[in-house]
């Protein structure tokens, strides 16, 4: 590496010892996304929600089910496409204020689609959700990109425990305004009686999700920030001069510690999606680790590709073409209305899981239903794909 280089390629890169490549992908990320968008799509549309068999659907509250990893493994991925991307750039001579003016623009790009589609298809502005999915993808992408690109790789491990750490003192440790405080006063993370809640309720009175509260609430964007920063430290260890093997050993070793990190964890600080706990952090991020070492062992290592990475490029190549479909299908299914046996009007939705109960069990019938959402997106993107079409912020 010349002079003018090691000016430019950030100290977290130059400690890492990063090989220097100009790729900015990996086809097991990239296989491991349209995994995760598959995912999303198969929990996003079942037939019968409370007919579905449960590993599929979002745990109530405290637990873990299937369906709780695909949120995290996305921001675990997006964290690896920092490093990823961010390196390749600045390995062609781009500027850290260049590429922070370029990721600030995506960020507010993704903030706004989120927020647009949130409104979709009636746009009521007194109700209009500000906070999603999307949202919390753009801040996360933000934060954990200018940390890859200010900072070395000692300061983004002690800023990820800060988040965890910090986080969980203030869910613990804060009272909550007209509660009192959690352990003592109320339960630990009750619904709706926890500091997220309230600052949700008090920010944006009428425009939570779940009406007192939202899954993406603003304070537990923290602990969502340290798992995209378990990505941006997996995507150093990716791009590290290690070899092959030293890379999956290392990924394995480090995604089973975070589950039992986590489990622990699990005893003092519930691990829990709807207000993404610190311990649920390190329980996705072990898994997303274990996972993807597994698909960088059998795509990178062994060659196993073809056929069957294909079938998740589709998504995984077009990431947020699915997303958008996942959030727009439901319109016609939710909103649409059909004409039921008894001459009610009852929705798409519902009138097509009744014609898959004629063959199937309820949660065989609700998963046929899911499948085949799944597979008309696949349908829809497939011919992006046939035609190099991918879209991107």
């Amino acid at each position: 590496m010349n002079a003018s280089e090691s000016a430019t390629v950030p100290q977290s890169s130059r400690d890492a010892g990063f090989a220097r490549t100009s790729s900015a992908r990996l086809l097991s990320v990239d296989v491991f996304r349209g995994m995760a968008v598959a995912g999303m799509l198969l929990v996003d549309y079942p037939g019968d929600e409370a007919a579905g068999y449960r590993l599929i659907r979002h745990a109530p509250w405290n637990g873990l089910t299937a369906a709780d990893l695909i949120f995290p493994s996305f921001v675990f991925l997006m964290g690896i496409s920092i490093v990823l991307s961010f390196s390749a750039r600045l390995n062609r001579g781009e500027s850290r204020q260049q590429i922070v003016r370029h990721a600030a623009k995506r960020s507010l790009l993704l903030f706004a689609l989120g927020v647009f589609l949130n409104g979709v298809p009636e746009f009521h502005f007194a109700t209009w959700r500000i906070e999603g999915v999307v949202q919390r993808i753009a801040v996360c992408y933000l934060v954990a990109g200018m940390l890859f690109l200010w900072i070395d790789l000692r300061d983004l491990i002690i800023a990820m425990v800060v988040c965890l750490l910090g986080y969980w003192a203030l869910m613990r440790l804060v009272p909550v305004p007209g509660f009192g405080l959690p352990g003592r006063d109320i339960p630990v993370l009750a619904p709706d009686h926890n500091l997220v809640d309230w600052i949700d309720r008090a920010v944006f009175p009428g425009r939570l999700y779940n009406g007192t509260r939202d899954p993406e609430g603003i304070l537990s964007t923290i602990p969502a920030i340290a798992t995209a920063l378990t990505g941006v430290l997996t995507g150093m260890w990716l791009r590290s001069q290690r070899s092959a093997h030293a890379k999956v050993a290392g990924m394995l070793m480090m995604g089973v510690a975070g589950i039992a990190v986590g489990a622990i964890w699990n005893q003092w600080f519930p691990i829990n999606k709807n207000v993404w706990t610190s311990s649920f952090v390190t329980v996705t991020a072990g898994f997303a680790l274990i996972f993807l070492s597994l698909l960088y062992w059998a795509i990178e290592i062994r060659g196993w590709r073809g056929r069957w990475t294909m079938l998740f490029l589709v998504f995984g190549m077009n990431a947020i073409v699915g997303y958008c479909l996942d959030e727009t299908l439901w319109a016609p299914l939710f909103y649409g209305h059909a004409r039921a046996p008894d001459g009610g009007l009852i929705t798409w939705q519902q009138y097509l899981n009744s014609q898959l109960l004629k063959i199937a069990s309820p949660p065989n019938a609700s998963l046929l239903f899911a499948i085949s959402a799944v597979l008309f997106c696949w349908a829809v993107m497939w011919l992006l794909y046939r035609r190099r079409l991918f879209v991107k912020l």
